[in-house]
């Protein structure tokens, strides 16, 4: 293994310099010694279009962005901090006969001239070979320091394979830019993954281990080494104490915004969606090795212009996307909500606790099967980790809850159902944990779970409701919750045709809401 990363590193390290890319702005000033530079960032994107009604977000407003600020400033660079390819309500949908799968956000980004990507952990829902065709379709450099490709001859970087060659994703990278009056700088990336996605083809070395060896190999041959990082905010500020030379850290991972100065090192983080970028200013000062940074945060909203050619990007996929939607019975742009409390349905809050939206959600779900004694759904199907505001749409819905799925009806035993509680309790903060009608509770004292103030009765029958995924066994401690457990009684078909609510449970909370209104 010391002999393989020994080998990425020597290729690494050649790439850096014949991959390198140099800004310029000629003229015939006097070289002043000072250089500053634009960095844009967004992190955690999986809408192309805007939301909120169009108020909010957008691809084609951050190609705005970019344009307006390289007017001001050439070196102006788009960064995207992780989490771009997945999760998407776009990767149930097909093109041409295949799965879409983040097409739709490469070509967006291409669009709106990015420049520079790190993987974050969601990169690696998707395939394999579905992750190689996005590779080779972008535009942009990737920049990979501790998240390698796992084959069965081994482990090497990630490539992108172009009409000239394969191009392995560098470890570092340096960035030559040059100003107007001649002054010249070269700014140093590491790009950081949190190990959190066990996909089989993925192999990551220790984070902070990676960008400490990697910083030590490039800081006397840049003027700034930038960490681009895709894990939590507690993990940067290890890693900005841990290394205080950084000139910063453009993070994602949270989807909140999160900002912290550590040292002398800025943490950054803007809101998922593009609802907002960071605009970081690198200032450098030849003359006394100084640099000067300052970040600000840039709410993208209608103040920002939408940039037609990046629209019409925008507007071809959404085009793809409500045609497949209309084919399962949705109406896309419909307002199912008009006003109201804005839906709460971040990961940070679904996972741990009900919210407004899982209420409605398991609301639906007992409308949908009004003989069911209660109704349960895993929060990891809750994928949308935003906060709705009003109006909602059905696509709203669609995204919340991406992979649909149908609501299937079970007879079991209440031992497997005090089971199947007490997992999903026992789940607090990832997928896992349950949302569950309000008519059950947990007793602390007692330890006992109850259904309309009553114990469950161990050998008595009760009806449930189930998002069809947990009948997989496939949720966390939840292996065995099968068609074949001996406490399941009877299984109920699902219906396949869209006029039942049960064969999609977004169809059930669309019919849902519409009954409220």
């Amino acid at each position: 293994m010391k002999k393989l990363f020994l080998y990425v590193a020597v290729i690494a390290t050649l790439f850096e310099v014949s991959c390198s890319s140099t800004r310029t702005v000629s003229t015939n000033a006097k070289d002043d010694g000072k250089i500053d530079i634009t960095f844009i960032q967004v992190n955690d994107v999986y809408e192309i279009a805007p939301l909120e009604g169009g108020k909010t977000g957008g691809m084609a407003r951050v190609a705005t962005l970019k344009k307006e600020y390289l007017k001001a400033n050439p070196n102006t660079f788009l960064i995207m901090a992780g989490d771009f390819l997945s999760p998407s309500v776009y990767n149930s949908l097909k093109y041409n006969s295949e799965r879409i799968r983040g097409q739709q956000m490469v070509e967006s980004m291409n669009a709106a001239g990015m420049d520079y990507a790190i993987f974050g952990n969601h990169e690696f829902d998707i395939t394999e070979s579905e992750l190689q065709k996005r590779i080779n379709e972008s535009s942009f450099q990737w920049i990979s320091s501790n998240t390698f490709h796992k084959t069965k001859t081994g482990i090497s970087p990630f490539e992108k394979e172009t009409s000239t060659g394969k191009e392995p994703f560098p470890e570092t990278y340096i960035l030559k830019v040059k100003d107007a009056d001649g002054t010249t700088a070269k700014i140093g990336f590491i790009g950081l993954t949190l190990p959190f996605n066990k996909a089989e083809y993925v192999s990551y070395t220790d984070p902070l281990s990676a960008v400490e060896t990697m910083y030590n190999r490039i800081k006397d041959s840049c003027d700034a080494v930038v960490a681009i990082t895709h894990q939590l905010i507690q993990d940067d500020s290890i890693l900005a104490r841990k290394i205080p030379g950084l000139a910063m850290i453009i993070g994602g991972h949270e989807h909140d915004m999160r900002f912290k100065k550590v040292g002398n090192v800025y943490i950054t983080k803007a809101h998922s969606n593009a609802r907002s970028a960071y605009i970081i200013s690198l200032n450098i000062n030849k003359k006394d090795h100084s640099i000067n940074v300052k970040p600000e945060l840039k709410m993208i909203d209608e103040s920002v212009a939408i940039d037609s050619a990046t629209n019409v990007v925008v507007k071809k996929w959404m085009d793809i996307a409500a045609e497949n939607y209309a084919s399962i019975g949705f109406d896309a742009k419909k307002i199912v909500l008009q006003s109201g409390e804005p839906l709460d349905g971040r990961e940070e809050e679904v996972r741990k606790t009900s919210t407004n939206l899982t209420r409605i959600i398991v609301d639906a779900m007992e409308q949908a099967a009004p003989d069911a004694d209660l109704a349960i759904i895993n929060s990891g199907s809750i994928r949308v980790d935003d906060v709705l505001q009003m109006p909602v749409t059905q696509y709203d819905i669609i995204r919340t809850l991406p992979f649909g799925g149908g609501i299937v009806e079970v007879d079991m035993h209440g031992k497997l159902l005090d089971k199947i509680l007490e997992a999903g309790r026992n789940n607090i903060g990832i997928g896992g944990f349950l949302q569950y009608s309000a008519n059950v509770s947990y007793d602390s004292q007692t330890r006992k779970w109850n259904l309309k103030n009553a114990p469950i009765e161990p050998e008595k029958i009760y009806k449930v409701a189930l998002s069809d995924f947990l009948m997989t066994g496939g949720e966390a401690n939840m292996n065995f919750l099968t068609n074949d457990n001996p406490d399941v009684v009877k299984v109920y078909p699902v219906p396949t045709s869209i006029s039942y609510s049960r064969s999609d449970i977004r169809l059930a909370i669309i019919r849902y809401l519409e009954k409220m209104k």
